[in-house]
């Protein structure tokens, strides 16, 4: 499921620099995800980095838009055809993940 960004974001933007995606931008009020480019930071990091630093803990799952861990590694995987460490992990099934905590 792709992560959201709830009403209650005071426009911050520490979660922006944190995606390792580059999926969130700055909406007219509040920060945004694009659920196209979120992983959930699947491949990257055990946790999602966005919620990790946000101050009011307003980037949240998105109920409407679930997604197993198998999309969101390919979806990484697409998004970073160049990056050998993650195209590395993911081969050996050996990569950071929510879903394995």
């Amino acid at each position: 499921m792709a992560t959201y960004i709830t009403a209650d974001c005071i426009n911050c933007g520490a979660c922006e620099p944190e995606c390792p995606n580059e999926a969130i931008s700055e909406g007219d009020e509040i920060y945004l995800i694009d659920p196209e480019l979120c992983t959930e930071c699947v491949g990257f990091y055990d946790h999602e980095a966005c919620q990790a630093v946000c101050p009011v803990e307003c980037c949240l799952p998105d109920p409407g838009h679930t997604e197993e861990e198998k999309a969101l590694i390919e979806r990484a995987l697409k998004l970073h055809p160049d990056d050998p460490e993650l195209q590395k992990r993911a081969g050996v099934n050996e990569y950071p993940s929510r879903f394995r905590k």
